[in-house]
């Protein structure tokens, strides 16, 4: 079982990589949003079993992109958010609740 990241990235890699290669980054993004909806009628309907594997299916696929981008997840989000909110760096976050930080 994946511990971080980088062990999840590195999982989905190995399960379906060559799969993902040939579909490409369009194809695969089509997937991954396909499954955002259905993380949005989980979240509708209340079903916690069905919102715990679409949360599951989202996480996949984001792997799954950032696979064929050539993106590390681990590092992006050190990078994103490594030193608190990236609007205004403090942890936990003091930005305006009305504005995306």
């Amino acid at each position: 079982m994946p511990q971080n990241l980088k062990q999840l990235q590195s999982l989905i890699k190995e399960l379906y990589g060559k799969k993902d290669s040939s579909r490409g980054i369009e194809g695969t993004f089509m997937w991954f949003m396909e499954e955002v909806g259905e993380l949005s009628a989980a979240l509708r309907e209340k079903n916690h079993q069905a919102l715990v594997l679409e949360f599951a299916d989202v996480l996949a696929w984001l792997a799954t992109l950032a696979n064929i981008a050539g993106v590390d997840l681990e590092d992006a989000v050190k990078l994103k958010y490594g030193t608190g909110c990236p609007g205004c760096a403090k942890s936990p976050c003091v930005c305006n609740p009305n504005e995306k930080p």
